[in-house]
This record gives structure tokens, C-alpha cells and sequence, in this order.
């Protein structure tokens, strides 16, 4: 049984997100990031089922358009990444407004610095200090 990569491109959705294969006829939706990766799992699976093609989650990559990505995840300030991760304000700013588009080396710099976010947010633990 053969093995098969697969990029989706996400897109923000009044009801969810959508995606779509860029190399093949796959579309699939969902409510929520976690739903739709289930979702486009099970659509690829379909997909290629009749060829006896295995298709697992770890095959499978997701990409955001970047303006996209900055107006759903608005917790995620640009000044702050752009700080982050040492690059000009301004320049990401025109980035995410999809005035100006980043090279492989600049995307792959500020998906690091979202990563390294991520990773120190799941790390935090809060309390509340009693009055």
C-alpha cells in the first residue's frame, strides 16, 4: 500500500473553516481547527480508498493564508510576534494585510515564533491570588 502527502489550504468560514487539497479534488469543512483536520482525514481516506492508498494524519499538511490567520487569531498581536521574533513591525503588518507577500525564509521565521508562542502558552499555569 502506497503512502500520499496532502496540503490543504485552510479558509475562515461564517460557520467554521473549509479546505481544500491544492493537488487534488478533496474539499472538506468544519466547525472547529480539531474537526476539520478529522474531517479532511477521513475526506483524503475516501479519496484515495479505491486506489489502496494509505492516508494518516501525519501525511496530511495545513496552511493558513496569512491575513486569514491574524483575523481569526486576533489573540495573536503582529507587533508583538513581529518583536518576538526580531523582524520590523510595519513589515509584518504589510504581511497580514496582504499588502506585501513573505518569502519561504520569512514565513518559516514567523511559524517559528508562533510555535515558540504556543509552546511557552502551553506551559503557563494561572492562579488567582486571594483577596
Amino acid at each position: 500500500m502506497s503512502k500520499k502527502k496532502i496540503t490543504y489550504t485552510v479558509e475562515k468560514t461564517d460557520t467554521g473553516f473549509s479546505a481544500y487539497a491544492n493537488d487534488h479534488s478533496i474539499f472538506t469543512t468544519g466547525r472547529t481547527i480539531s474537526e476539520l483536520m478529522n474531517s479532511a482525514l477521513e475526506a483524503a481516506q475516501l479519496f484515495f480508498e479505491e486506489e489502496k492508498v494509505e492516508v494518516k494524519q501525519e501525511d496530511l499538511r495545513f496552511e493558513f493564508d496569512f491575513q486569514q490567520f491574524f483575523q481569526y487569531y486576533k489573540v495573536l498581536n503582529a507587533k508583538f510576534l513581529a518583536e518576538k521574533i526580531g523582524m520590523n513591525a510595519s513589515l509584518l503588518s504589510q504581511y497580514v494585510q496582504g499588502h506585501k507577500k513573505p518569502s519561504p525564509k520569512q514565513t518559516e521565521k514567523i511559524l517559528n515564533g508562533i510555535h515558540q508562542i504556543g509552546q511557552e502558552l502551553s506551559e503557563i499555569n494561572l492562579f488567582s491570588k486571594a483577596s
